[in-house]
């Protein structure tokens, strides 16, 4: 498999003709974030300033045919060593066939429709030290063929080579209270990370409904964790082999986005079942202005016991989004997570941005959390709410 993965790397790196079109683009972000509590471990700060580069250089060749893209991206922090850390998100070799593509190489891919939790994205394994969101991710090696059809989308994928999970260093905020050692990292898999994942998905448009069914066969991309000790007690990642089958659904009815993503994983240890699913209603010209405004509102359920590893069991998510729809861009979206068990467990999240000219933007985002049920998984990070201001520079 790494040969199939180099043969078309090099191919694709084969000097060009006279006819490729290239191009850079990309942008470098200086990010400062406040947390509003004390730190809960005695070597967390108050205060993390960041810098992060992320560049994209294109060149297709053949009319189009084929093309590579390179996605390469760095982050310096200035108090979490393990949040200083680099990854090449893309570097894909893309060839286009009447109704067939191949993409080979390191690649991202975004399953899922809701806004709150995305339950059917598994291909990717996610950056843990980017965002407490955990939209950002890791690059996957891959080889995805797609077979596009008048009946709809075929997404196969061969996955040989797992990416393990990056977390806070002991000066990191969002952690547990336990020191997490990714080296020592156990595989139920002989093959550990060398073993070969398959994903597939079907997706197609029916009208005003968005449908995706897909199978994935491999790694757990959300590790466990297993004890160790070493003069202190530690944490050791643990990665099970898992199945899953998802759903996630999205129909556009007006000014109505109904969505819906539903799971059913198993591993050797558990078998259950997931969901998440709401609505955004849009209401245009509100307050007699240009500005849309969004409301959301979303249920997540998972039927398993555990706290520590199924945050969303019965929560229900509403928000807004506000689109200004002036010049800039601007855009201002919040939401709020309850728990519907336990009234005291909440999370909450603001984001605001806007371009300030063609080459820069500004940013906010906020959260905080609230829990008082030490078994629940956001109860370690309960002292992290935080507010954060970046300024990015596009070229």
């Amino acid at each position: 498999m790494k040969k199939i993965l180099l043969t078309g790397l090099l191919s694709a790196l084969l000097p060009l003709n006279a006819a490729a079109e290239s191009e850079l683009t990309g942008k470098v972000v200086a990010e400062s974030r406040f947390f509003v509590e004390d730190a809960s471990f005695a070597n967390q700060t108050d205060n993390q300033f960041s810098l992060s580069m992320e560049a994209e250089w294109y060149n297709d060749w053949n009319d189009g045919i084929d093309s590579i893209t390179f996605k390469p991206f760095f982050r310096y922090d200035s108090e979490d060593s393990e949040r200083t850390h680099g990854d090449i998100r893309e570097l894909l070799w893309l060839h286009v066939g009447e109704d067939w593509e191949l993409r080979t190489g390191i690649g991202k891919v975004y399953w899922g429709v809701t806004e709150s939790q995305h339950l059917v994205d598994v291909v990717n394994q996610t950056d843990n030290v980017e965002a407490i969101d955990g939209e950002q991710k890791l690059g996957q090696p891959m080889v995805h063929l797609s077979l596009i059809k008048e009946w709809g989308t075929i997404d196969a994928f061969v996955l040989p080579w797992f990416r393990e999970s990056n977390f806070a260093s002991l000066d990191g905020r969002f952690r547990p209270g336990l020191e997490i050692k990714a080296e020592q990292a156990l595989f139920e898999s002989g093959a550990e990370e060398r073993h070969v994942d398959f994903a597939l998905r079907w997706s197609h448009t029916i009208e005003d409904w968005d449908v995706g069914l897909s199978y994935f066969n491999g790694t757990d991309r959300n590790a466990g964790f297993k004890p160790g000790f070493d003069n202190a007690v530690y944490l050791k990642p643990y990665y099970a082999q898992m199945e899953q089958f998802g759903a996630d659904i999205q129909a556009t009815i007006e000014s109505w986005l109904w969505k819906v993503e539903v799971i059913h994983r198993k591993t050797d240890a558990d078998s259950f079942t997931a969901m998440t699913g709401g609505f955004e209603y849009t209401i245009g010209g509100v307050f007699d202005t240009v500005w849309d405004l969004g409301l959301l509102a979303e249920y997540q359920y998972d039927e398993r016991d555990d706290l520590v590893i199924a945050p969303g069991q019965n929560d229900l998510f509403f928000g807004s989004r506000i689109a200004f729809n002036d010049a800039d861009g601007t855009e201002l979206l919040f939401g709020l997570v309850q728990d519907l068990d336990r009234s005291s467990s909440r999370s909450g999240l603001l984001e605001a941005s806007s371009r300030i000219n063609d080459n820069w933007k500004w940013r906010v985002d906020a959260w905080f959390f609230q829990s008082d049920t030490v078994n629940e998984v956001t109860y370690a990070v309960r002292k992290d709410d935080f507010l954060q201001f970046s300024l990015e520079y596009y070229f």
